[in-house]
Formats: C-alpha cells, sequence, structure tokens
C-alpha cells in the first residue's frame, strides 16, 4: 500500500547533502541596496554608510526598535526630541544637519546622467575627511571621477574635498549642491573655515 511519507533513508541523504551547504554560511551585503525613491533622509543614511554604522546597531545604541530608525532613513519621519538628542550626539551633527524638515519634505532624486561604481578605495583613512560628501557617494554608488566630471571640476578637487575637507569657493560649493540637491551648509558640515 503506498504512502504519502518519503523513506527515512531519502531524508537523512537530503540532511547529509544539505549540511554541506548550510555549514558554509551566506554572505550578507551590510546594507541593503535600496531604491532611489525608497531614502528619504539621504544625508542620515551617508553618514551611517561612511561610518559603516548599521541601522540594527544605531537602533541598539539608541535603544529604539530597528523600525523606527528605519522609518527616519526610509520614510522620512522626524525622531522625538529625546532621540534626536540622543541621535546627534551619537553621530555629531546638529538636528538641523540629520533632519532637515525641507529637505526630508522634498527628497529629490539624484540626476546621475549614466551608471557608476563608487571604489572601495575610494574611502582614505585620512584624519579629516567630508563624511556626508563620502556616504552620498556610497549611497548613489558614484565614482570620484564620474561625480567630477558631472560637476564640472577635477577629480583631485573632489578627492580633496572627500579625503582633507577641503572648504570649496562658494561657486563650486554652489555646483555640488545643484548635483547633489542638497543645502551646501549640509554637504559641507564636515568642512572647517579657512
Amino acid at each position: 500500500m503506498p504512502t504519502n511519507q518519503p523513506d527515512s533513508h531519502k531524508i537523512q541523504a537530503w540532511s547529509l547533502i544539505n549540511r554541506k551547504y548550510l555549514g558554509q554560511g551566506v554572505r550578507v551585503k551590510r546594507f541593503r541596496r535600496p531604491k532611489r525613491s525608497q531614502i528619504r533622509n539621504r544625508v542620515l543614511l551617508a553618514i551611517l554608510m561612511a561610518k559603516d554604522i548599521k541601522l540594527s546597531r544605531l537602533a541598539e545604541d539608541l535603544s529604539v526598535s530597528s523600525r523606527s530608525v528605519s522609518a527616519w532613513v526610509y520614510e522620512g519621519r522626524i525622531p522625538s526630541k529625546n532621540n534626536m538628542d540622543k541621535t546627534c550626539r551619537l553621530l555629531g551633527y546638529p538636528p538641523n544637519v540629520l533632519f532637515n524638515e525641507a529637505l526630508l519634505r522634498q527628497s529629490p532624486i539624484l540626476c546621475q546622467p549614466t551608471p557608476s561604481r563608487f571604489m572601495k578605495r575610494s574611502m582614505n583613512n585620512s584624519p579629516r575627511s567630508n563624511v556626508i560628501l563620502t556616504g552620498l557617494c556610497m549611497v548613489y554608488d558614484l565614482s570620484v571621477t564620474d561625480v567630477s566630471i558631472w560637476i564640472g571640476i577635477h577629480p583631485g578637487t573632489f578627492r580633496k574635498w572627500l579625503h582633507y575637507s577641503h572648504l570649496p569657493t562658494l561657486a563650486l560649493q554652489e555646483k555640488a549642491e545643484t548635483f547633489f540637491r542638497i543645502p551646501r551648509h549640509i554637504l559641507f558640515a564636515d568642512c572647517e573655515t579657512p
């Protein structure tokens, strides 16, 4: 009489085969690759990516749910005053940079002419770096060379902005502001005035 149950020796054989592959683990990317329209707080995500802080770790450090932190980044929600203060202290930026309400309402999509690819070697371990600008290149997967060409500057100049927190002239700040669609006081918040 046939039964719907598989033979026990077949199950054991499959478990041995699966054990071989399950023991190797699964490689999970550090950050999920969001669609451009999903990111409402691009500055916060840029800072987290540049500092290599996962959303779950930020949530743990702030003692809030990871769903709340995801809502701040992907839905553009503003945290409570207490959580905003803790986030600002932890990341080292003022509220008008991390949670700029005008920027969250607009949430413009970056207009890059062609696909580009961020190179990990662009990350430099210099003592001063522009975390926000570097993080934005990581968020949008933009290469330093492509961005500099699109903005209309030399790649070496753009690298100075990234790696040495060099504050560009007002005209160049306006070019960067136009390309990234983020106010220059936020884009260059890491730069010191000479």
